[in-house]
């Protein structure tokens, strides 16, 4: 199984964005069939924080920018 693609970390990127502003403008908020209120706040900004930092990830890899470095010793 492939893993998740830059497509789907920003469609629940912006699953998450809409459940946060919903919860601010004191509304709930259901994602995979959990109803989110105020309450839930916390998690719906570490949901946004997780997938964020995923799309980041996903968006550098496929621009061919990746965290990895080569490391020589100083001959």
């Amino acid at each position: 199984m492939a893993g998740i693609t830059l497509e789907q970390a920003e469609a629940r990127l912006a699953t998450y964005l809409e459940a946060e502003a919903k919860v601010l403008s004191g509304q709930s908020y259901e994602i995979d069939g959990r109803a989110l209120k105020r309450a839930n706040l916390a998690e719906i900004q570490a949901g946004i924080n997780i997938w964020n930092q995923r799309v980041k990830d996903l968006s550098a890899k496929a621009s061919g920018r990746s965290r990895s470095a080569n490391v020589s010793p100083g001959w």
